[in-house]
């Protein structure tokens, strides 16, 4: 199962959200620098590195920004640990506005 696959199925179970994007922006981060063994390596792009997450849960209702990305961070810890390198998170509560 690729990570991505992951990450949604643990925030489609937590979360229960009425929308739900988890897209892989690897390929916008190609040619940046990542620190990697003690040295910088070059990215090429490729892989499931870099994500964005989408998400309009009820359980988002009542709770500031912060609070929502750590709940978003503590349940995707795992993917994090072992090899994502960044995650966008826009969260937020079913009537909110969003620019997506």
């Amino acid at each position: 199962m690729s990570i991505q696959s992951t990450m949604e199925n643990k925030l489609k179970a937590a979360f229960a959200p009425e929308r739900l994007a988890v897209i892989n922006e690897s390929h916008l981060h190609a040619g940046h620098h990542h620190a990697e063994s003690g040295h910088h390596a070059t990215f090429d792009g490729t892989g499931e590195t870099h994500f964005r997450v989408r998400i309009v849960s009820a359980a988002f209702a009542g709770r500031g920004r912060i609070e929502r990305h750590r709940a978003v961070n503590g349940l995707l810890a795992d993917e994090l640990k072992a090899g994502v390198h960044a995650l966008a998170i826009e969260a937020a509560a079913p009537g909110e506005k969003t620019r997506w």
